[in-house]
This record gives structure tokens, sequence and C-alpha cells, in this order.
């Protein structure tokens, strides 16, 4: 478990790469040996420069990319930040590119992580694709100190992002792939539909495509259980000045991912109006 009031201060640094690996399909590892390290809570995350540093200052891709930080080894003062990430354009693909060694510009942790379940309370962390990234952290602090179920949602097998990660936690850990071609045949929302039909006292976590996160709220809510999800929205900034990531309210008006999020209520959130 964790204080929920021990946000770390974000920093400005260049982190040198340790590892920069395939993992199957478009799906990457990303490890950075960072000083000064402050710490992170979990499902905060990074701004990173779009590929390595080069002794000539690059401005094309100009904007950096939010990646979430998947998990940390060392402690404060240097550590060894991981992060998870899929090849999807050029900025990506510069990344997936840099070479251990060269150094990519970091700014973080940032945002506002999950809260822990309160008393009483068993975990259900329901996450897909790039969503993935964002949880692991939330189910390794979890492990062992509250009842925690795992289910992680792709496309096909060799879309999902570090299951044998998840597997090394001890948790109960489920899969479903569309295609069938690993655990349950459909969406991973219908296994989060039959977890939350087996009672207790569930907390939903939810991080992956904005279908698949409205689609559990929506199975929280008639279920009259809470629900935390991360958005994923495009960022520019990553600490609320290009006002790019803004999110529409259920209430009305419009909050910012970066500062106000990536974690918000779930009942907070207008989902049909997300792209």
């Amino acid at each position: 478990m964790w204080p929920d009031t021990s946000d770390p201060r974000p920093i400005r640094a260049d982190g040198e790469i340790l590892e920069n690996r395939p993992e199957g399909g478009v799906n990457y590892r990303l490890v950075l040996s960072v000083e000064a390290w402050p710490g992170f809570l979990p499902g905060q995350f990074l701004m990173l420069s779009p590929g390595a540093r080069t002794r000539a200052e690059r401005s094309d891709p100009l904007l950096p990319r939010p990646m979430a930080v998947y998990r940390v080894r060392g402690d404060e003062g240097g550590a060894a930040v991981e992060v998870l990430y899929k090849v999807s354009g050029r900025g990506t693909t510069l990344l997936s590119e840099a070479l251990p060694g060269q150094r990519v510009g970091l700014v973080g942790p940032l945002g506002r992580p999950f809260a822990p379940p309160a008393a009483g309370e068993r975990a259900l962390i329901v996450a897909g694709g790039t969503g993935i990234a964002s949880v692991y952290e939330l189910a390794a602090r979890l492990a062992g100190d509250v009842p925690t179920a795992v289910l992680l949602g792709a496309r096909r097998e060799v879309d999902l992002m570090a299951r044998d990660d998840f597997e090394a936690l001890g948790v109960d850990l489920r899969i479903a792939t569309e295609d069938g071609s690993a655990g349950h045949r459909g969406l991973v929302t219908e296994l989060l539909s039959e977890e939350l039909a087996s009672g207790g006292s569930p907390r939903v976590y939810a991080c992956g495509p904005t279908p698949m996160m409205a689609a559990a709220a929506r199975l929280a809510t008639e279920a009259g259980r809470p629900c935390a999800a991360s958005l994923e929205n495009h960022m520019a900034c990553g600490f609320g000045v290009c006002l790019g990531c803004a999110a529409p309210l259920a209430a009305g008006g419009f909050a910012l991912v970066c500062s106000e999020g990536p974690v918000f209520d779930a009942s907070r959130v207008a989902w049909e109006a997300l792209p």
C-alpha cells in the first residue's frame, strides 16, 4: 500500500538508455537510468522526448510524448525507470530506434495517481492496450495486502503487454483476446462483468481504449461500485499550460487530464463526448 499524501515533486532530466527492446508485435520496453529520481505513485506519467537527444537539438517532431511510469528499480537518488510503449507514429518510431547509452529527455512524474481501495474493498483492475502500462504498479503495491484481480485485454496475444510481469505478482490474473489466441475469446469487459457479478466489495480501476473504459464505468455504476479511470488523452505539455488534453465532464465543462488527472472518478467523465 502507499500513502496518498506523499506526492513526489517532478523533475526535468535526461535519462540514459539502459535498455530499449522489442517485446512482440509493436510493443517496446524502455529502461532509463535517472539521477535524483523522486519516486512516483501508481498511475503517474512522464513526458518523454520523441527519440534520443542529439548534439543538434531536433525540433521535428517537436512535442514530447506522455508515457506511463510502468515500474522503477532502485530508489530515490538514482533509479532505473521502466516505460512500456507501442510504436504507433513518427515519435514512437524514433524512440524505438534509440540505442543504449543515448539519452532521452523527460519531465515527471506528473499527474494525479490512483488511490488505494478503502478498508474491506477488493481491487478489480481492468486494462487494455497501452493502458496495461499504467496499472502494473497499482497491482504490484496491492499484491499481498488487498485481494486483487487483474483483467488484461488485447486484440491478439502478441499485442498483450507484460503478461509475465503480472503473473509474477501472484495476483488473480485473467486474459481476454478478441481473436481467442489467449485466454477468454472476447472483450476484457466481459470478464469484468463476471467479476462484478461475483459479489464482494470491489473497487474498479480502468485504463485503456475509451470504449473499454466507458463500458467499465457503466458496469461499475450498474453494480453500485466505484470506478477510477485513467484517461489517455493526447498531451503536448503535461502540466496544464497548452490546454490540449481537456476532457468533457458529465456535470458540464472540462478538466485537464494532465493536471487534474489522468485518474478520475469515472462518474465525472462525459464518456459519450470523448473521442
